[in-house]
């Protein structure tokens, strides 16, 4: 077995969204090596050759492809094996034949790299997440579901568009399941420190253009949009691998961050042993919290009645 150099990041599963990430990754400082897994092990192969083929340009990398035993010592390991989601199928169908490969990488991937960060990105990943949680045996501080990250980021694309203003200004944030129920907690939107009603009445006093917030229409894109990619190209992966990128920045820094990811839930806004989105501080020692954001009581009612569905869901399943 070759001896570790730098940081290690193992992807396991190298379809379309894994091979996207190890490529994103590639391109970047973050790893020193990236080692693809999948059953299919001749599609693991090809990803890496031709992942490596491309890092000519760069700093010297690794890419290479194996079993459980060439994840031994990885300091981050993402998870994105499953079945992927058919047209007109929701995140919550897919949950027996996931949750069953889930349990199936657990117990290796756990054998060979009890002292990684994992981010979960298979859906639906809510309850995948809490799923490895309970059968890994992996600390719940090192295990990071994507959550509705990327449902954030459709937030703020489609509300940059509609205030003519950069995404970057727009501070904005889907919380609960990333699926049905999630939820978007309009009360603390933000453009840069201004909520988004006094932001709008502001610029439209300057004479600025602005398009007018349907609040329906904008959860509808939040929502569907992601059905809509698949519809029309089969998969997405862009916005994920970019939101895993994301994530791994923020593992790799010097200092914690704050997103919307999906981690063990203890209480906040009265719900516990799920996991859910919710702001939570994370770095590079994992997980470190939460942060409670006030909210409307509509809105902790949405939060709540995401944990019940997801709960009804759990506690039917063998874990």
């Amino acid at each position: 077995m070759d001896k570790k150099i730098g940081r290690k990041i193992t992807i396991i599963g190298a379809g379309s969204v894994g091979s996207t990430i190890a490529y994103s990754l590639s391109q970047r400082s973050h790893a020193s090596e990236i080692v693809l897994i999948d059953v299919n092990t001749a599609r693991a192969k090809g990803e890496a050759l031709d992942i490596a083929q491309s890092t000519s340009f760069r700093d010297p990398i690794r890419v290479k492809y194996g079993d459980y035993e060439e994840a031994v010592n990885s300091d981050i390991v993402i998870i994105t094996s499953g079945i992927g989601r058919k047209p007109g199928q929701t995140r919550l169908e897919l949950t027996k034949t996931n949750v069953g490969i889930i349990k199936e990488i657990a117990p290796q991937i756990a054998k060979a790299a009890p002292n990684a960060l994992y981010i979960i990105v298979s859906n639906p990943v809510d309850i995948l997440t809490y799923v490895f949680m309970k059968v890994s045996g992996i600390p719940e501080n090192q295990i990071i579901g994507t959550g509705t990250i990327l449902d954030s980021a459709r937030l703020k694309c489609i509300l940059a568009q509609k205030l003519n203003i950069a995404q970057k200004n727009v501070h904005s944030y889907v919380f609960g399941e990333h699926g049905d129920t999630s939820f978007i907690p309009w009360s603390t939107i933000r453009v840069s420190g201004v909520s988004i009603d006094e932001y709008i009445s502001l610029v439209k006093q300057k004479g600025l253009p602005v398009e007018p917030i349907d609040k329906d229409e904008i959860f509808y894109y939040v929502q569907k949009s992601g059905g809509e990619i698949i519809k029309d190209k089969g998969a997405t992966f862009y916005g994920i691998a970019a939101s895993v990128m994301n994530l791994v920045n923020m593992l790799t820094s010097a200092y914690d961050s704050i997103t919307c990811c999906s981690t063990m839930m203890h209480g906040e806004y009265g719900v516990s042993d799920v996991c859910l989105s919710c702001l939570t501080i994370i770095g590079p020692n994992g997980v470190q919290g939460k942060i409670p954001m006030p909210m409307t009581n509509e809105e902790i009612d949405k939060m709540q009645h995401s944990q019940r569905v997801l709960r009804e869901i759990i506690d039917g399943l063998e874990i």
